[in-house]
């Protein structure tokens, strides 16, 4: 029996089948059974190799190390994150973007804040914020096209990611990008019986101009349970306007929430790094100040 073997990009997986793009198809794989006993998931984003054979299913034999992963949504090698975020209805929740922003810096993903609904309301206060922070911002408006082409320059050769809550124009802005989004997803859910399993999935959605988007059902927002949280030792270093700072401050371990001396807090009081933010990293410091403790205390 003669076999080939392949290399490819997962794209999606459901109900026990892999959907892997590979020497310019895409086959309907099986996971080795090894994986199920070693407790290995392949994820949309997956480089894998696969087995194609002359009788039989394809399958998947090997995972190729990944550059970085979410647990929600699940998916690997991710280049880019864009948070959707809208001006108005439903207002921007600062905590919950800063919070994706860190897990964004801290896995080596490149945050980027798409603010939507700008026909509606100036985004001033939303924006000024984060281009202060060093974090890249595209105003968008769905209805006139408004920062459509600089996302869909910023999307090509990447693999990314989409995330906002419900109502925020996310969906709008994806099929403004590429008409094409909307019939393929259609498609595949008609193809593959999407609502008959589990929605936690991620399909990734391929660009004409090259590059891949992820199309994550059933997902508002990433959720912010523990095991999604950054770490205390990593936090401060997942806010990218501490950094000039963090070795400025008069104690070694300094916390940046409350010490004196602290260069951090006196950056927020001269106005360089947005009180905002320093909230943010304050709520998410409280939060996990004491994560070590809890997991030893709930293994």
């Amino acid at each position: 029996m003669r076999m080939k073997r392949v290399t490819g990009l997962l794209r999606k997986g459901i109900g026990g089948f892999y959907y892997v793009e590979a020497a310019d198809a895409v086959y309907e794989c099986k996971a080795k059974g090894a994986f199920r006993k070693e407790n290995i998931s392949p994820l949309a984003g997956d480089r894998v190799e696969i087995v194609l054979e002359e009788t039989g299913h394809p399958s998947i034999q090997r995972i190729l190390p990944r550059k970085n992963s979410l647990i929600r949504p699940p998916v690997a090698n991710v280049d880019q994150l864009f948070l959707v975020a809208s001006v108005c209805d439903p207002a921007p929740n600062f905590l919950v973007l800063d919070k994706l922003i860190a897990v964004a810096e801290t896995k080596g993903m490149e945050p980027v804040l798409i603010v939507s609904k700008t026909d509606l309301q100036d985004s001033c206060f939303l924006t000024n914020i984060y281009k202060q922070a060093g974090i890249p911002c595209v105003e968008v408006s769905a209805e006139t096209g408004r920062g459509v082409d600089p996302v869909r320059e910023m999307l090509r050769g990447k693999l990314s990611v989409f995330i906002g809550n419900s109502g925020v124009g996310k969906s709008s802005l994806l099929n403004r990008i590429d008409p094409g989004f909307a019939r393929e997803t259609g498609e595949i859910s008609q193809k593959l019986g999407r609502g008959r399993h589990t929605t936690r999935q991620v399909e990734l959605l391929k660009l004409p101009e090259g590059g891949y988007v992820a199309d994550t059902p059933g997902f508002s927002t990433v959720d912010m349970e523990r095991y999604d949280m950054v770490q205390k030792d990593q936090l401060a270093l997942a806010f990218r306007e501490f950094s000039p700072y963090l070795d400025q401050c008069r104690f070694p371990s300094c916390s940046h929430t409350c010490e004196k001396g602290c260069a951090v807090l006196e950056a927020v009081r001269q106005g360089e790094i947005p009180p905002s933010r320093h909230a943010s990293y304050v709520a998410m410091f409280e939060e996990v100040k004491d994560w070590k403790e809890w997991k030893k205390r709930n293994r």
